[in-house]
């Protein structure tokens, strides 16, 4: 039998120089509006460094780079990260069938460990391994937003992420718990605690700011109405803080009764990669712990500033458990050009823009379906619920038809369908085939009560 070892997680964490490392409130606004890009590039280069000698003793990169030809010495600057080979979840999966059940892409070698996975949004769960080091930075880099966007430590925090085995709701919690003094609510999804006993549990307890993926934010607010509960006035809450995308902000702000929400985007493998600040003016890559390259969809290679592309991020703090180098994330976003208004060395992306991996090519033309709630938003007549389906006919052609939540749908009838299908296409460029149905109709095929990200496209080409 082997014996434990006499350490503990905080053996392996000196919270000094973590926060020395990471700073938050003040102390991370006065390091970053002061610093240079230069300054800011010299720290990114010491910390790739650490992370590609470390990424040559973990069996996944050694493998990876080797069958491309690079050896070690080879890469020795961020200007050379574009040689390095990118890999997404494919990859991660196929590490895990052959080295069952971690992997060989986590370099575990000892040493306290955290297991979780991902939620399955594209597939079958994916297992997240965390190290002290890495996972408390992860949990910094979340409370150091929030308390930058106007987190105070009197608010009380409701959050929707999920837990079980999935990353989200845990890391979420340490996050608020360890690094802010909010009181945290660790409501979970639908299925963890009901819906109807949420929206009591945030007016029970004052709730000031609520957490989570916006589409079940929303939802919340309408089952707080159902109950007699009004938002904003009942349940107090000032702040969402969410996964917005494109379409999402002005809906959630009206839904809450004017509360201001605030977007950030992350990954599991990644943690926090980027959040808007307290200007609301796009998404701050948090550039002293992830670099990212915006990578065209099909080539892999960097695209100019500006455009579209695959996020392709480098966790430059992971170095102990899982290092992360050069994933694709198959999310799209763009850089954004201009300049802030907040004087933060930092540069801004344009936020969640749709998923590479679940953009439908109809008759040339690239649509995003996430891209589609931008379109129907802030429509009295709808929900803003929808999912779309894609179908292949007899002749190869693929179709897609978008099932969308109507308040009234009996009556709507073709005339509405017309009118949504024109809006539709004029917002695509291409056109799509509606479906009305009644509030609530699209719940079993998005799973919005039971998932973390509710499902918007159904492929029914690979059945």
């Amino acid at each position: 039998m082997t014996a434990m070892p006499e350490t503990t997680w905080y053996d392996h964490v000196d919270p000094r120089a973590l926060l020395e490392a990471y700073p938050v409130g003040e102390a991370f606004v006065q390091r970053y509006t002061k610093m240079s890009r230069d300054e800011l590039r010299a720290r990114q280069e010491r910390d790739f460094l650490k992370l590609v000698a470390r990424g040559w003793e973990v069996p996944f990169y050694r493998r990876l780079w080797s069958a491309k030809g690079i050896e070690p010495g080879d890469i020795r600057s961020l200007d050379d990260l574009p040689k390095l080979p990118s890999f997404d979840k494919s990859d991660l999966m196929a590490s895990i069938a052959a080295h069952p059940p971690l992997g060989d892409f986590h370099g575990r070698s000892g040493g306290p460990v955290v297991l979780h996975t991902t939620s399955g949004t594209t597939g079958k769960p994916q297992v997240l391994l965390f190290g002290p080091w890495g996972r408390e930075v992860g949990n910094l880099l979340v409370a150091r937003m929030a308390r930058w966007q106007g987190l105070r430590a009197d608010d009380v925090v409701h959050s929707v992420y999920g837990h079980g085995m999935i990353n989200g709701g845990h890391y979420i919690r340490e996050a608020y718990t360890r690094f802010t003094e909010a009181l945290f609510l660790s409501a979970g999804t639908g299925v963890e605690t009901r819906s109807a006993n949420q929206v009591q549990l945030m007016a029970d307890f004052r709730a000031t700011v609520l957490v989570g993926f916006v589409d079940y934010v929303r939802k919340l607010a309408e089952v707080a109405r159902e109950a007699g509960l009004e938002p904003g006035r009942d349940i107090p809450v000032r702040m969402i803080i969410g996964h917005l995308g494109t379409e999402d902000r002005a809906a959630t702000e009206a839904a809450w009764g004017g509360a201001k929400a605030y977007d950030w985007y992350g990954v599991g493998d990644t943690g926090s990669i980027a959040g808007e600040g307290p200007d609301r003016d796009g998404l701050y890559v948090w550039e002293d712990a992830q670099f990212v390259e915006i990578c065209d969809v099909e080539t892999g290679a960097p695209v100019p500033r500006g455009e579209k592309g695959d996020m392709v991020v480098t966790c430059l703090y992971k170095h102990d458990v899982a290092p992360v180098i050069r994933f694709n994330t198959h999310d799209v976003s763009a850089f954004r050009t201009d300049r802030n208004a907040t004087g933060m060395v930092f540069d801004r992306i344009e936020g969640f823009l749709g998923r590479s991996d679940n953009m439908v090519k109809l008759k040339g033309i690239n649509v995003f379906p996430h891209a589609i709630g931008a379109i129907i938003e802030n429509r009295p007549e709808l929900t803003g619920e929808y999912v779309c389906r894609v179908v292949r006919d007899s002749q190869g052609v693929d179709r897609m038809t978008v099932v969308i939540e109507h308040r009234g749908a009996g009556e709507a009838g073709d005339e509405g369908r017309r009118a949504l299908g024109q809006l539709l296409r004029q917002g695509l460029g291409v056109e799509v085939e509606v479906e009305l149905v009644p509030p609530g109709a699209t719940a079993p095929l998005t799973q919005i009560e039971v998932r973390q990200k509710p499902l918007r496209l159904i492929d029914e080409r690979k059945r």
